[in-house]
Formats: C-alpha cells, sequence, structure tokens
C-alpha cells in the first residue's frame, strides 16, 4: 500500500505541473479531470488501508462530480472559441 500511496503522489504531483504549465487551455482541462481521477483512487486506497467500505461511495460521487464539471467546462469553452 505504501508503494502505491507514492505512485498516486507523484502522479498527482505530475498532474500538477501539466495543469500549471500546460501549453493550451484543453491541455489544462485534461489535467484537471486527471486530477479527480487520480483523487478518487487515493480514496479508493484510503479505504481499502481503513478497512471500510463508505469511502466508495464518497469515491464514486467524487469521481463523476469530476467527470462533470470536466464536460461543462469543456462545453462553455468549445461554444466560446466558435
Amino acid at each position: 500500500m505504501t508503494v502505491t500511496l507514492i505512485l498516486i503522489g507523484l502522479a498527482a504531483l505530475l498532474t500538477v505541473v501539466r495543469l500549471i504549465k500546460g501549453p493550451s487551455l484543453f491541455d489544462r482541462l485534461v489535467a484537471s479531470d486527471t486530477l479527480s481521477v487520480i483523487g478518487a483512487a487515493f480514496i479508493v486506497v484510503i479505504a481499502e488501508i481503513v478497512q471500510t467500505t463508505s469511502y466508495m461511495d464518497v469515491a464514486l460521487v467524487y469521481g463523476i462530480a469530476g467527470f462533470l464539471g470536466t464536460v461543462t467546462i469543456a462545453r462553455f469553452f468549445m461554444r466560446a472559441s466558435k
């Protein structure tokens, strides 16, 4: 589990770098979506460490909210760029 948490942290760090440095707005949008998936994965790993299933519901809702937020922002930017 320690190795998994380290790898999730490294993925989050690299994604934050892309979020800050991204050459375009859509690169930053994809990095934001990736960061929400990484956050959900972190919650799932913590749920496994603590041995509870209630965190799995939180991870599912977090993943859905992150996806819907990304789709909403992408649609806004697509309409604004026309």
